[in-house]
């Protein structure tokens, strides 16, 4: 038998037992080898902490290490294209928020991938809010007021972790709906905006909860408002942004896991079940309100409906801000 007959035979025979990708026998073979859960961050922040809570537990349910690389840089590219490159067999995933998916593609026309094209989504993991906090020194107690007075006062300085962050566009978000007027002075990461608001350099900011919650109980800070679109189980006595008028307005930071796009839908299913699985345990779920997220995992194809969302809502407010990579 020449060696092109062998090839397809093999293939006839795959064929009828059904191992190609997509096929059942294929995802019984899997995992085969330890799994990494790519993370396109340094140690210690959210996407990291919650994937190595889930890594522990899904290692435990597939008897095989799952593995955390971080791959800092470029705003998530660098993680996120080591991603789609990889095999697509199910050993690969990315941990990707929303300015991986959807911001990146809103300020970058030639970014390398595309959230939908090159990647498949597996699970919504967590997601939770930013939430708009003021100096003390404002003597504000609402967003209502805060408007109010930025209108007399235009030009306040506002903190983010960085230009073109999510932080920065819920911002100017807020300042297109309320009509106020804010300048922006960007940092590099949270441990330099938090402190540059309680000295006052900057006056206002979104941010997580967690990166203000001590200072805001010390009275050091004044949280007013979420930016979730109804309150947040994550500080429920916080009224919304949208409550105090300003309908349709959205500061939430959502992270999920995808993987290559050509992986096996039969891998993305068993994926799937051991992703939420895991995020839903008494070791897990507990755990993420002390990060600042609440445990949102769900199906396949609502993850994926999630980022149509979110993608067409960042692309309008990008081009309506006028926020541009610097």
């Amino acid at each position: 038998m020449s060696s092109m007959s062998k090839a397809l035979y093999v293939l006839c025979v795959s064929l009828a037992a059904g191992v190609l990708p997509g096929g059942s026998s294929f995802a019984q073979g899997f995992p085969s080898r330890p799994v990494r859960f790519v993370v396109p961050y340094g140690t210690g922040g959210l996407p990291d902490v919650m994937g190595r809570l889930v890594a522990q537990k899904m290692a435990e349910a597939i008897g095989q290490q799952v593995i955390i690389e971080n791959k800092p840089g470029a705003s998530g590219i660098i993680a996120a294209e080591s991603v789609v490159k990889a095999d697509p067999d199910g050993h690969t995933l990315f941990i990707g928020d929303i300015g991986h998916y959807a911001l990146n593609p809103a300020l970058q026309p030639k970014l390398p991938y595309d959230a939908l094209r090159d990647f498949a989504p597996v699970t919504l993991a967590v997601q939770g809010p930013l939430f708009l906090v003021v100096n003390p020194s404002l003597g504000v107690q609402s967003v209502r007021e805060l408007v109010d007075l930025a209108k007399k006062r235009p030009g306040m300085n506002y903190g983010t972790p960085g230009n073109a962050s999510v932080h920065q566009l819920a911002m100017e978000q807020f300042a297109l709906l309320s009509g106020a007027k804010f300048t922006h002075i960007p940092y590099k990461g949270v441990a330099q905006a938090v402190p540059a608001l309680i000295t006052g350099d900057t006056l206002l900011m979104f941010v997580s909860p967690t990166s203000v919650a001590a200072q805001a109980k010390a009275g050091k800070l004044v949280i007013l408002a979420a930016g979730s679109p109804q309150r947040s189980a994550l500080m429920p006595e916080a009224p919304t942004v949208a409550e105090a008028g300003y309908a349709g307005f959205e500061a939430v930071t959502r992270i999920g896991f995808l993987a290559p796009a050509a992986t096996p839908r039969a891998v993305i299913a068993r994926l799937n079940t051991e992703l939420v699985r895991a995020l839903k345990s008494p070791e897990v779920e507990p755990k993420m309100p002390g990060l600042g997220a609440l445990v949102v995992a769900g199906s396949a194809e609502q993850f994926t409906d999630q980022i149509r969302i979110d993608q067409a809502n960042y692309a309008r407010w990008v081009r309506e801000a006028g926020v541009k990579l610097d």
